[in-house]
């Protein structure tokens, strides 16, 4: 991605990603245009003072009593050499500490959404987090027992055939929000992207935002 950047912007050949967002994940993503502005806002990543809060939908009824994720991730590879993580515990040494934050945002029923055809129960989710782990996200909401929609790598595979024919072609996960000092300035800077039509059209969660 990086690479077509510069290509359109020829002018400004030091681009850089700040962060990166899994593939299938739409949103906000932040470039700098000076290595110095880079190291700043890395930085604030690394201080944990940057905000990013995503937009997810998940299978079933998210429980209200869970908002708080506090478990440790583990990178491991498959025997195809593709990259995984899975929760583990604290006495793991290559367990790494990841904190998401969950707001339950609204439920929605997708009709025809299970195997049998009958209608099956979602929630949308705001998930910030406060450390920025591989598949962070994705892996904390599919151990809480509720995946996200259309994850193909951690989901529920039946649940993804049943939502491609609602017309749900990729995972439900958004970049939502993003709040950092701007590093000129010092200034507190505000994103906000709106979700996408192509998870607007199946899955009617405008109303919850």
């Amino acid at each position: 991605m990086i690479e077509q950047l510069r290509r359109a912007r020829p002018q400004a050949p030091l681009l850089e990603l700040v962060h990166r967002l899994d593939r299938d994940t739409s949103g906000i993503l932040l470039v700098a245009k000076k290595r110095s502005v880079l190291r700043l806002l890395q930085e604030q990543l690394r201080q944990r003072s940057m905000g990013k809060s995503y937009l997810a939908l998940v299978k079933g009824p998210w429980p209200a009593r869970l908002k708080v994720l506090d478990w440790p991730l583990h990178k491991y590879l498959l025997p195809d050499g593709e990259r995984r993580v899975r929760v583990t515990d604290a006495h793991d040494p290559q367990g790494m500490r990841a904190i998401s934050l969950v707001q339950v945002l609204g439920q929605l029923t997708l009709a025809g959404a299970s195997e049998s055809g009958a209608a099956q129960v979602a929630t949308l989710l705001a998930v910030t987090i406060k450390t920025g782990r591989t598949h962070q996200i994705r892996v904390h909401l599919a151990h809480a027992g509720h995946p996200i929609a259309g994850d193909d790598k951690y989901g529920d595979f039946g649940w993804n055939r049943d939502l491609q024919k609602l017309g749900g072609k990729r995972m439900f996960l958004h970049a939502w929000k993003l709040r950092f000092a701007h590093p000129v300035l010092g200034q507190e800077v505000q994103l906000q992207a709106p979700l996408p039509v192509d998870l607007l059209h199946w899955a009617d969660c405008q109303r919850f935002l």
